[in-house]
């Protein structure tokens, strides 16, 4: 059959009508429209959105005092609407300064802002103690919002850590690759081997020794801080030997060619072409890894080797719970509650960890 050639043009015409009627999903609006889909990942997002900003505002919020003890009357108090006052609305500027010390601590100036506007708010008026009572009196709603704060810093924080040091250590083994590859992974190897748990309990314990956590503090830093940078360096494994298998089968596209050919240097070839390119799996990892942290610190402030007082996280909470547990009375409340925070947290975090690996997936594209 002969076209002529206007009937040719028309032809084209129509298909280029077609092609441009046709929009594209990129990757990210085809992973979003899959998260959307899978309710429970949604649910955790919400959830974990929510906590998070529980948990930074929680100055903010109307709740009672997290260190204040009161012996007498409050001692192992079940869950209860009590609500006692704060007591400090109405004290003069100097003795409201002492009150707000001495029923929050010594804290940073946004937590001083937060709690004055808490302050100008609510006045004196609280939440009940819902979650009761621990053994002096304190109460466990409280201490769980501020737990939350400092738990979910820990494991965000740390996680960061272990994420810098991991991408970037194996995507440089990975892309460099001949001795140098073999050299650092069997490295890994060797801190494979090592029993971490008993390295960053000495660490911990050598950092808490007076002279030496003077001279930190000096600089500004606390055991929190150092809980941050030991927690991550030893998460970070893992996370080198995927983004190294990752890169190895990246190295030889085309993309990474074309950027040789226009001499881009190895740097620039794995920060500004290969690790970009690692995101997705950079992101489950974030939130699988989160939990493992998370677990890990409340686990060394289950042995009291934990944040120091005033600050309280969920597994010195956990531990304080179980202390207090004897066959004669078991004080349900204090461990409950902040086990059922920490539950929560860990079931959300992995729930959004397995809908983001499935919705970040190129394979499942468009489905």
């Amino acid at each position: 059959m002969h076209f002529s050639g206007h009937d040719e043009l028309e032809r084209y015409a129509h298909v280029l009508d077609e092609a441009q009627a046709i929009k594209g999903v990129s990757l990210g609006k085809d992973a979003w429209r899959r998260l959307r889909k899978n309710y429970a990942a949604m649910a955790s997002l919400v959830f974990l959105i929510v906590l998070f900003v529980l948990a930074m505002f929680v100055p903010f919020l109307p709740l009672q005092s997290p260190i204040r003890q009161d012996l007498s009357q409050r001692k192992f108090q079940p869950p209860s609407r009590v609500a006692p006052g704060l007591g400090v609305a109405d004290l003069a500027e100097d003795e409201y300064r002492l009150a707000v010390d001495a029923l929050f601590g010594e804290r940073n100036a946004v937590d001083r802002a937060l709690i004055d506007s808490r302050v100008a708010l609510f006045g004196d008026r609280t939440i009940p103690s819902y979650f009761g009572t621990d053994e002096l009196g304190r109460d466990l709603l409280a201490r769980t919002m501020w737990g939350a704060r400092v738990s979910l810093m820990v494991g965000i924080v740390a996680t960061l850590v272990s994420l810098v040091i991991g991408v970037t250590y194996g995507a440089f083994a990975g892309y460099v690759g001949g001795a140098v590859d073999n050299l650092m992974m069997r490295f890994v190897d060797v801190l494979y081997s090592i029993p971490f748990i008993f390295v960053v309990i000495f660490l911990l314990t050598i950092l808490s020794e007076d002279t030496i956590k003077q001279a930190l503090g000096a600089w500004g830093i606390n055991k929190i801080v150092i809980f941050y940078f030991v927690i991550g360096a030893i998460y970070w494994l893992t996370m080198a030997r995927v983004v190294r298998g990752q890169v190895i089968s990246l190295k030889e596209e085309q993309f990474i060619e074309a950027a040789r050919t226009i001499g881009a240097t190895r740097t620039a070839i794995v920060f500004r072409h290969l690790i970009p390119n690692l995101l997705s799996i950079a992101i489950v990892y974030l939130t699988l890894t989160i939990p493992a942290v998370m677990l890990f610190e409340a686990f060394l402030s289950f042995l009291g080797l934990g944040v120091d007082p005033p600050d309280v996280s969920w597994g010195i909470l956990a531990n304080d719970g179980i202390k207090v547990i004897t066959p004669v009375r078991i004080y349900w409340w204090l461990v409950v509650f902040p086990g059922l925070a920490l539950a929560m947290t860990l079931f959300a975090l992995n729930f959004l960890g397995d809908g983001l690996r499935d919705a970040l997936d190129p394979r499942m594209k468009n489905r």
